[in-house]
């Protein structure tokens, strides 16, 4: 019997895959408890503003010339991983032109909280110089097939090889993931609350 996995081939992504990741990313998020008191859920225009968040996210970490990588099976894009390098990490705060287009896009309240969570995150790992995954979807279908954890290692892989870099950090909302991150060597570091959410902050320390 074929192995699946066998057939998947690991891929770096550039700009031509945004459209692609940007729909993998969409169905990964949209239920998440954090997106949904980020963008208002129960306000009309949720979805819209969603897909304007993560389009201007990944518009600008191509910009910035940083790595994304991608599981491909068949010619097509069923697991993404976007790292954020810790020498070019610029706070989306900071960027001008980010702000303006999710302000015309996604609104200012969800703008200002996604500002606001973001920096409470990056406040909550330890020192300035990591490597932080703020993006990573598994294509339902294939799921618990083991792809999380080839992009993980992967990802810890390419992390390794920076000079400088302490560790990966990563956060999520969602209760069922701790595990899976802390069995990878994850550990928590802090927290943010956001109404009834709680973003876990994790960190895996590199060196």
């Amino acid at each position: 019997m074929t192995d699946p996995i066998a057939e998947i081939t690991l891929v770096e992504l550039d700009h031509s895959a945004l459209g692609e990741a940007k729909s993998l990313l969409y169905h990964a998020y949209r239920h998440e408890p954090t997106f949904q008191y980020l963008f208002e859920s129960r306000r009309t225009g949720y979805d819209q503003r969603v897909r304007a968040t993560l389009r201007e996210g990944l518009e600008s970490h191509f910009a910035q010339g940083q790595s994304a990588l991608g599981l491909v099976d068949d010619g097509v894009l069923v697991a993404v991983a976007f790292i954020t390098s810790p020498g070019d990490r610029v706070a989306i705060s900071d960027q001008f032109n980010w702000r303006i287009k999710m302000m015309l896009t996604a609104g200012l309240t969800s703008t200002r909280r996604y500002i606001e969570y973001h920096e409470a995150v990056q406040d909550c790992f330890p020192g300035e110089l990591h490597h932080h995954l703020p993006f990573m979807a598994v294509h339902p279908k294939y799921q618990s097939q083991g792809l999380g954890r080839i992009l993980m290692d992967t990802i810890e892989n390419t992390c390794r090889e920076t000079p400088g870099s302490s560790g990966i950090g990563l956060d999520t909302g969602n209760a069922r993931y701790i595990d899976f991150y802390k069995k990878l060597g994850f550990e928590e570091v802090g927290e943010v609350r956001m109404g009834d959410v709680t973003e876990k902050v994790l960190f895996k320390n590199l060196k």
